[in-house]
């Protein structure tokens, strides 16, 4: 039997190293990891109640925000979970089997959130460029089919690059990170991962840098036309329209992009644990902050919805 039969058959399982060893700031960041799940799991599901509920957010700017919404709820139950156990865990060990299933749906939901960014920068667009014809060109089967795609996407993407993960042969089965994610898995293995390497640029090429080149273009069509608006008021509402969703991408794809397709480092296996924490679980949580507290339509439905419930009470 060959090594990488036999290293295969050993690696039942693996076992996570996390974010410390020290109990203190396992506690420490138990609550606070806790506290921001929270936050995301109530914040997301209430972005998406509020645009259920009120017919006057049933537009597509709102409808890819209620799927910015599910998909960072999804994403974050993927991840924030299994952290919390862990945190409270002497032996942080997960089975095979979960380890890939963990890193083929953060990895899906991941890649689609990135193409649903740009699906959302391109609807910014046509609004703003294009505003007599916005309800024509962004029209219902539109909005479903740039979704779907988003989602086919992220999982085709997320498929290959899992694959290509889990069939090397790992020499052991510790990773230095505290969920399972491609490069720490990838530092497994026993032999030469150049060829992964490759595959990860080019998918961070097509998964990251497409999108952002698509935001970036859109932006930069977008500010040329709120320039020549000759209304104080109407470039001051057109900059609030768009600065919610322009601070998301800058923290999203910012975060990835250094881990990804950053320089390696000797210390890169601490630094992608810092920014793994904060795109897997802050930046879930501050996305429908940013959107509600800067977004004086989704303010209005949480306000009607208040005083629904206080009149039926």
């Amino acid at each position: 039997m060959d090594e990488r039969n036999k290293t295969q058959i050993w690696v039942s399982e693996f076992f996570l190293l996390g974010l410390s060893s020290i109990w203190e700031i396992q506690i420490f960041l138990f609550v606070l990891i806790l506290a921001m799940y929270l936050v995301t799991v109530m914040g997301n599901f209430l972005i998406i109640f509020l645009i259920r509920l009120d017919s006057r957010l049933h537009t597509p700017m709102y409808f890819f925000l209620s799927f910015l919404s599910l998909v960072d709820l999804c994403y974050a139950n993927s991840i924030a979970p299994q952290m919390l156990v862990h945190l409270l865990s002497a032996q942080k060990s997960i089975p095979f089997l979960n380890c890939v299933i963990q890193l083929f749906i953060s990895l899906a939901l991941g890649g689609s959130e990135f193409f649903l960014l740009g699906a959302m920068a391109y609807d910014r667009y046509v609004a703003v460029c294009y505003p007599l014809h916005y309800t024509v060109i962004m029209h219902g089967r539109v909005c479903l089919g740039l979704a779907a795609s988003c989602l086919m996407g992220g999982f085709t993407n997320s498929l290959m690059e899992t694959v290509m993960t889990f069939r090397l042969p790992l020499c052991h089965n510790v990773i230095n990170h505290f969920t399972c994610e491609t490069l720490a898995v990838l530092r497994l293995a026993c032999v030469d991962i150049s060829f992964n390497m490759v595959l990860v640029a080019i998918s961070g090429f097509l998964v990251i840098m497409l999108p952002c080149s698509l935001v970036l273009f859109s932006y930069g069509r977008i500010v040329a036309a709120i320039l020549r608006i000759r209304s104080t008021e109407g470039r001051r509402k057109a900059f609030g329209t768009c600065a919610s969703h322009l601070t998301v991408v800058c923290m999203c794809f910012g975060a990835t992009i250094f881990t990804y397709l950053g320089p390696r480092s000797a210390s890169s296996e601490e630094e992608e644990k810092i920014i793994s924490l904060f795109y897997a679980v802050v930046a879930p949580m501050l996305n429908p902050l940013i959107y509600s507290l800067r977004n004086k339509e989704v303010m209005s439905a949480f306000q009607k919805a208040l005083e629904k419930i206080r009149n039926k009470g």
